[in-house]
């Protein structure tokens, strides 16, 4: 998948030949491991502290939940920079190229891959620290036609989400919406069910294109 690619479709984009060529280029790992860097750095936000009087950054290492791993680039640097990681997607192509990859990294690392779907995960109630999802979050609608259809299972998602993570935890999605209606509709579903937060755009001007939600779990 190289860099002039258009638009991915999921699930095709994602599958096959598609994961071999996504897991091989060396312009997506680049990408990928520059945007996981960033959301890092947002995960450790100052505006995120100040949402609440507490403040949750303590107990290190941290275990991260990696929403829509993919392959495993992002998994990867969040391994590399100190934390605990579990890398989730529902594509098994995908985990498959994930797991190859995992061999290289030393048994006692803490890496684990599971083919799952997002809002059926086998995690205990306030067990994960944080969660990081690049370019996959939007994926959890690709299917749904109507307004209401999306609202419905962004608000379950937001709410489920908010009972794996402990109290104050944080959470950092890169995704690209399509509209501005969209933008708002994954915004509100975490501000209304248990999140503070803030949003980030690359370009404050472009209503869609790559967005970052930080979330603080109230």
């Amino acid at each position: 998948m190289s860099r002039k690619t258009k638009k991915p479709k999921f699930p095709n984009s994602y599958i096959g030949e598609k994961a071999e060529e996504y897991d091989e280029s060396i312009w997506m790992q680049r990408n990928q491991k520059k945007t996981t860097l960033l959301c890092i750095q947002y995960l450790f936000d100052d505006q995120l502290d100040r949402l609440n009087i507490i403040n949750s950054l303590q107990d290190i290492p941290y275990l991260v939940l990696d929403l829509g791993c993919g392959t495993g680039f992002s998994s990867e640097t969040l391994l590399e920079n100190g934390f605990k990681v579990i890398g989730i997607d529902i594509l098994k192509d995908m985990i498959f190229k994930a797991r190859d990859r995992m061999k290289r990294y030393d048994k006692k690392s803490f890496l684990e891959y599971i083919l799952a779907d997002i809002n059926q995960l086998p995690f205990r109630g306030n067990s994960i620290d944080h969660i990081i999802s690049i370019s996959a979050y939007n994926f959890i609608i690709n299917t749904l036609q109507t307004s209401k259809e999306k609202n419905i299972l962004l608000t379950k998602t937001a709410q489920y989400l908010n009972t794996i993570l402990k109290p104050n935890s944080r959470m950092v999605l890169e995704f690209y919406p399509n509209d501005e209606e969209e933008l708002n509709q994954f915004k509100s579903s975490f501000i209304n069910n248990g999140f503070n937060g803030f949003m980030i755009k690359q370009n404050p001007n472009q209503k869609s294109g790559q967005t970052f939600l930080l979330l603080k779990k109230a």
